[in-house]
């Protein structure tokens, strides 16, 4: 226990009330145990996080806040800054290197996990972790991280997790309990401002949009009911696969979906702006902006205007115009003028960041947004609207989960500033509403997870403990507690899984019995989804002798994913004299080499894949060199417009925001290599590689710098 003065001054200092799962929350805390926190956006769960930090900077130990994305490390640097004064604040994200000493420090969870791996001096006087966004842990590529985290911190390590509401937080709180010591569960399921369920809706008789609620209790509203049923009578009516009429004498449904701009009119007369339409397609996005700016909606005063542009001028005053032109600057601006943004992972960073930062400050209107927005950043709205209740998956179109709904109606509300928030489900004539209302009573959805030994935590393992010890760490994840609680056979154990890599390894030179060889030792240095073929390509020399562009080309090859159902064959339509016209800087000769050592990698991931086969480990994805040369290109300072150009030949049309998405990646990789003790010639040219992609708009107007 310790003094309750500071608590006092704690709980004062918020100037309202705190709700009772925060006050459970804070005396957990206090009595010096684990605590895991589900509960809704927005509900105040940062206040936990909060407090608990103070109470370890007042015992005079270190805090670590995780998130699972740099941007939310970067968001929550600033917040912490504020509250605690930038001299004790650090930050560390793959790229970033802020006040690493702090006593309070943010960073992304791999870089903890990278910490605990490599057993750093940082956690020495660490009594604080704070996880936030435990819900991350059933992400398939990122989610084992958690579970490594829990696992390996040192036992004195407090933790504070913080996850959006899930079904089986019980559950995962008696896996806390077994890998952490004493764990308080703290479920808050009330949202703190009011949610309610609309359907827009035009009828056919008034052609206006009407805003009904979807919801009277826990049941399908009448009005709602009344849309279904006459739905249903109308299709009775109209022509099916065997009507071989003329179809205009079919009577017409009696509701449509309502158009953009009718629908933002409609919001707007509700008094429900501003407004998150979410529509799960980038392209969609954009469309549905110059669609509102066609349709001459302005949402703004002139001294709205002027704000705006003064914040978008700040954050790319670094930015040549060629880059504005490029990056289509002169519409974006119109429509932040007018009040309208879109939002998604296709736009560069400092566009984000701009609509962000205008969002927070009220200034916008409407932000069209995939639903990466509902998992990243706080921006939250008065209402939210979904534009379609479906979206495609690998098994077809498919309805919203109730996580997938609570996740972006959650975004609904602003904690004073609203006395309720408002969710938007636009109809459409496929669309029964007994379905959208079944999901919006759904209880909330149960956490799974995705953890499994990899590569690198295999040879961490074999360089850090024995044996049995390296099992009892695997058998400790949630993956093995899951496992352990389903019927026997269904999933191979955890221990299994790691002995079979550890084969893999024995057979490829990188341990010997259970120790690791030189090559081991390289392996453990390596945190990538392609660790194993990495290391493979770095100790058989595919890196050495490299110019730094054409090592940071290489390096593409590990990172590169083309979208789903993205068509390659863009190169095929393209005249030779465009691909003649392109200055990507590069020459036949740095061509000749990209490509002679992309088939030494290619020939790698055929005889690692084959290795693997043997000892039935699931082969990751295949080497993809598609980016290599736009990377390379960029790197040997061709422009953003001739980069974007190359991309387009190679791999299809790739949006700038992919584009900088992946050369990030490629810099993230290149910082490892640049840190690599046993390759200093690699390391030193790994080092240029990075300095040359980190410039213009994949550098951007660095988020770390603090908001105006």
């Amino acid at each position: 226990m310790s003094s309750p003065h500071y608590r006092q001054h704690f709980v004062d200092a918020q100037g309202f009330g705190l709700d009772d799962f925060q006050l459970d929350a804070i005396d957990a805390v206090d009595e010096g145990v684990n605590v895991l926190v589900s509960a809704p956006t927005g509900s105040g769960k940062t206040l936990i996080a909060n407090y608990a930090i103070g109470r370890a900077i007042e015992r005079e130990q270190r805090a670590f806040y995780t998130t699972p994305l740099k941007a939310l490390s970067n968001q929550k640097y600033h917040e912490l800054c504020a509250l605690y004064g930038a001299g004790r604040v650090g930050l560390l994200t793959g790229d970033t290197s802020i006040n690493r000493l702090a006593p309070v420090v943010v960073m992304t969870t791999e870089v903890l996990r990278n910490m605990l791996l490599t057993e750093s001096d940082q956690i020495r006087d660490l009594g604080l972790v704070v996880l936030d966004e435990v819900h991350y842990l059933q992400d398939p590529f990122r989610g084992g991280v958690w579970e490594e985290v829990l696992i390996l911190t040192p036992k004195t390590v407090r933790f504070v997790a913080l996850s959006a509401t899930i079904g089986n937080a019980g559950f995962l709180g008696e896996w806390f309990e077994n890998v952490r010591g004493t764990t308080k569960v703290v479920v808050e399921s009330t949202r703190p401002i009011e949610l309610h369920n609309h359907v827009a809706v035009v009828p056919r008789s008034t052609s206006q949009v009407e805003i009904m609620d979807l919801l009277d209790g826990p049941r399908l509203s009448d009005p709602a009911r009344r849309v279904d049923n006459l739905m249903k009578a109308g299709r009775k009516f109209r022509p099916g696969p065997k009507w071989h009429g003329p179809k205009s004498s079919a009577p017409p449904p009696a509701f449509r979906a309502p158009r953009r701009s009718e629908l933002l009119r409609a919001a707007a007369d509700a008094d429900l702006l501003p407004v998150i339409v979410f529509i799960f397609s980038r392209a969609a996005c954009d469309d549905a902006v110059q669609q509102c700016r066609r349709d001459g909606l302005l949402f703004t005063t002139p001294d709205e205007r002027r704000l705006i542009e003064s914040i978008a001028d700040e954050r790319v005053k670094d930015f040549t115009a060629d880059d504005l032109v490029a990056l289509e600057y002169d519409p974006f601006i119109d429509a932040l003028r007018r009040g309208l943004a879109a939002h998604h992972a296709g736009m560069v960073p400092a566009f984000r960041e701009i609509v962000e930062q205008c969002f927070e400050e009220n200034l916008l209107a409407v932000v069209f947004a995939t639903e990466t927005l509902a998992l990243g950043v706080n921006m939250p709205a008065r209402s939210v609207a979904l534009e379609r209740f479906t979206k495609y998956s690998d098994a077809g179109r498919q309805f919203l989960t109730s996580g997938e709904f609570a996740q972006m109606t959650g975004r609904a509300g602003r904690r004073g500033l609203d006395d309720e928030g408002h969710a938007l489900v636009c109809f459409t004539p496929d669309l029964a509403l007994q379905d959208v209302a079944r999901v919006a009573l759904a209880p909330p959805t149960e956490l799974h997870s995705s953890f499994r030994p990899t590569y690198n935590l295999t040879a961490n393992l074999i360089n850090h403990v024995e044996f049995e010890t390296a099992l009892e760490i695997v058998q400790q994840s949630f993956a093995q507690f899951e496992a352990d609680r389903r019927p026997r056979g269904v999933r191979r154990p955890l221990s299994e899984q790691l002995l079979a890599r550890h084969r893999v390894l024995e057979d490829l030179g990188y341990a010997e019995g259970w120790r690791l060889t030189n090559q081991g030792q390289l392996l453990r240095s390596i945190y990538h989804e392609c660790d194993l073929l990495i290391a493979e390509s770095l100790e058989l020399g595919v890196f050495d002798d490299l110019e730094p562009a054409e090592l940071a080309g290489l390096l593409s090859t590990f990172v590169f994913e083309s979208k789903r159902g993205a068509k390659p064959s863009a190169a095929k339509q393209v005249t030779t004299k465009k691909r003649r016209a392109i200055n990507d800087r590069l020459g036949p000769q740095r061509r000749g080499t990209l490509s002679e050592r992309q088939s030494e990698i290619a020939a790698l991931a055929v005889s690692v894949g084959e290795v693997e086969a043997r000892h039935q480990v699931p082969h990751v994805r295949e080497p993809d060199g598609r980016f290599a040369t736009t990377i390379a290109a960029w790197a040997r300072g061709a422009t953003l417009a001739t980069v974007l150009d190359l991309a387009e030949l190679e791999i299809g049309l790739t949006s700038p925001g992919d584009f900088v998405r992946q050369a990030k990646q490629v810099v993230d990789l290149c910082e490892q290599f640049s840190r690599l003790d046993h390759r200093r010639g690699v390391a030193e040219i790994a080092g240029q590689a990075r300095d040359l992609v980190l410039r213009s708009v994949v550098a951007g107007a660095s988020s770390v710098h603090p908001h105006r």
